[in-house]
């Protein structure tokens, strides 16, 4: 199987610079290199806290971006190299619909070794009513429920299934519809300044920086850096911070945890990881 990771020593932006479909991102993979270099830039915070729980980042689009032959293949074998690995898991949506699903079928497999197993599950910003119909398809699986609104801004998609930049008064029905489930609400994607605006009004259980790996075009900068800017503020108006995008070591981690961030998320990492995994069966 041809992977279109390149397993670099250092997953750093540049090996894959512009590679899209794949694992670049655009402007040259400006923002996925900004990410990677942040960590070591920004001062330490305030606080002196535990380390952050890791988990996986939600993805999908095996075949266009990974390279594996099988769609769903990959799903499983994420989903399984997390849980081995006492890794907390996510699952996204895509177009199609069975990228969500096959999500879903990988944590219910894991399910059969350990019935305790539960995912984070993003869904892209359809109509409130499509959400809806997917947390259902998720019912079992799902310990939190989140709104991936960073997608809007990928194009493509945005045209391609009619995706929506949500008000505040949408998220504020999605977290109610969630919370009646007894699932926390998080908001994905939280990167500018609207985002800010949106959160100090909807107050989700959980805010989450994301550029998207630095896959979406919506300003140029790192998720670290917009973290030591507005940490504080987003904390008061949060139950918890989340935060992806260039997290590589333990000092990243560490740093994280100094401004408050309760989960860090990896993507290509563990993409990677898996990948060397399959290349050697």
């Amino acid at each position: 199987m041809a992977f279109n990771c390149h397993f670099c020593d250092h997953c750093d932006g540049y090996g894959c610079v512009g590679e899209m479909p794949g694992m670049g991102g655009p402007n040259a993979s400006r923002n996925f290199i900004l990410n990677c270099e942040a960590w070591a830039k920004i001062p330490a915070g305030p606080y002196l806290l535990p380390s952050p729980e890791l988990r996986l980042a939600p993805i999908t689009g095996a075949v266009e971006n990974v390279g594996y032959e099988d769609e769903r293949q990959l799903y499983f074998d994420l989903i399984h190299h997390c849980a081995g690995q006492g890794i907390k898991l996510s699952i996204g949506d895509g177009t199609p619909d069975c990228k969500l699903q096959y999500g879903i079928a990988a944590v219910k497999d894991a399910q059969r070794t350990d019935a305790a197993i539960r995912a984070a599950v993003f869904i892209k910003p359809y109509a409130n009513e499509k959400i809806f119909s997917r947390l259902e398809w998720a019912d079992g699986v799902a310990e939190i429920a989140g709104i991936d609104i960073d997608a809007y801004n990928i194009i493509t998609m945005r045209n391609l299934v009619k995706l929506e930049k949500k008000s505040p008064e949408q998220l504020m029905e999605l977290k109610r519809h969630c919370n009646a489930k007894g699932l926390p609400f998080a908001i994905k994607g939280i990167f500018t300044d609207a985002d800010r605006e949106a959160v100090k009004q909807v107050k989700p259980d959980i805010v989450y920086i994301s550029n998207h790996g630095g896959r979406v075009e919506t300003r140029e900068g790192s998720t670290a850096q917009f973290l030591a800017e507005h940490a504080a503020e987003l904390r008061s108006f949060c139950g918890q911070l989340w935060i992806d995008g260039g997290i590589r070591t333990a000092e990243d981690i560490a740093k994280a945890a100094s401004y408050g961030v309760h989960t860090v998320l990896q993507g290509r990492p563990i993409i990677t990881a898996v990948c060397k995994e399959h290349r050697s069966r």
